[in-house]
């Protein structure tokens, strides 16, 4: 598989399925892993983080479930490639700078993903389309174990998984749902939101994760700490209180629809006309516009569109993508001008 595969494969955030797919958008589990006995990455020379990359490559070449993964090495990737990955989910935006000694690694069903000294020796990932955590789970602990066989991990019987940030120290678990809250947010709830997870242990990061912003209404929710929880611990806690999120959402949009239907389809409305009709546009506004849309098809008011459609549309709209399509960098201007023409082709035409 080559990198360029990738961008003609529907990816499983696109697959608009899974347990309550109309609210929760994707699940993500992921592990932090050290190698014992070598050099972190933020304290390492550029010898021994080589060594590192070189070392982890060979044992994940040696697993199983990655005989059909593209094994990338960071600095040979195309800046517009490692944008193109970024908003995949399947590497973070700290991952495609300073790339020297970095690795990444991508299962061809894009379910697994693994990054390579990027804050850890190890940044084991696995996406699941819609509400599902637990499958997540069993899909990264069955890696995880194998892994192991063929290399030694650092581990502390007192402490657990030793990693960069003591936060992550003990599992090494980060485990998060992309969720989108349009009802929430019309009706004026998502900070008391923000507020009562902050209280549970949780926080709420936008669109890319951590260090990014909510961008049309959808937040990925996540734990904070793994340390002196067990991995069952910290799935069940997010999950009950994401199953409390999605129900809150649900009987806010059947408020909003029974009292404020008209203002709710006015908006849908005008966000279709415009996207149908622009012939510049931002990402930016592409994402808030389709958000609406997705709102819309949710509760019945917009025909003709699905879930899968409005993600293919959210996630090509996107700069890396954008750019992959039209075959290489293409100056900020000119990609808006790109991205109408390519939403007008998928939504048809206004005129």
């Amino acid at each position: 598989m080559k990198l360029d595969d990738l961008a003609r494969k529907r990816t499983e955030l696109l697959k608009g399925s899974g347990p309550r797919s109309d609210i929760a958008v994707s699940s993500r589990v992921r592990v932090a892993r050290n190698i014992k006995g070598h050099t972190y990455f933020n304290r390492a020379n550029d010898r021994q983080r080589e060594k590192t990359l070189k070392l982890m490559m060979s044992a994940m070449k040696k697993s199983g479930f990655l005989k059909n993964a593209l094994f990338l090495k960071m600095r040979e990737v195309a800046e517009v490639d490692r944008l193109f990955l970024v908003e995949r989910y399947l590497m973070s935006r700290e991952h495609m700078t300073a790339v020297e000694h970095k690795g990444l690694v991508v299962e061809d069903k894009e379910i697994v993903s693994a990054m390579i000294n990027e804050e850890d020796h190890l940044r084991l990932q696995v996406l699941q389309s819609g509400f599902d955590l637990m499958e997540a789970w069993r899909i990264t602990d069955d890696i995880d174990t194998d892994l192991a066989r063929h290399i030694e991990f650092d581990f502390s019987n007192r402490f657990g998984y030793l990693t960069s940030c003591p936060t992550n120290t003990g599992t090494g678990l980060r485990a998060s749902v992309m969720l989108h809250l349009s009802a929430l947010v019309l009706d004026g709830q998502i900070d008391n939101v923000f507020d009562a997870i902050s209280k549970l242990g949780l926080t709420m990061r936008g669109f890319y994760g951590e260090g990014t912003e909510a961008l049309g209404d959808f937040f990925q929710i996540s734990n904070q700490v793994a340390l002196g929880h067990s991995e069952m611990d910290i799935l069940d806690n997010l999950e009950r209180i994401i199953n409390r999120i999605i129900t809150r959402e649900e009987k806010t949009r059947e408020k909003l629809l029974a009292r404020r239907k008209e203002e709710i389809a006015d908006r849908v409305h005008r966000a279709q006309a415009t996207l149908k009709s622009a012939r510049i546009i931002t990402s930016y506004e592409t994402i808030s516009l389709m958000s609406d849309i997705r709102l819309g098809v949710n509760l019945g008011i917009l025909k003709g569109l699905d879930g899968p459609g409005i993600n293919e549309i959210i996630l090509l709209a996107q700069p890396g993508h954008l750019q992959k399509i039209l075959g290489g960098a293409i100056a900020p201007h000119e990609r808006d001008i790109k991205r109408a023409d390519l939403i007008r082709e998928k939504l048809g035409d206004g005129e």
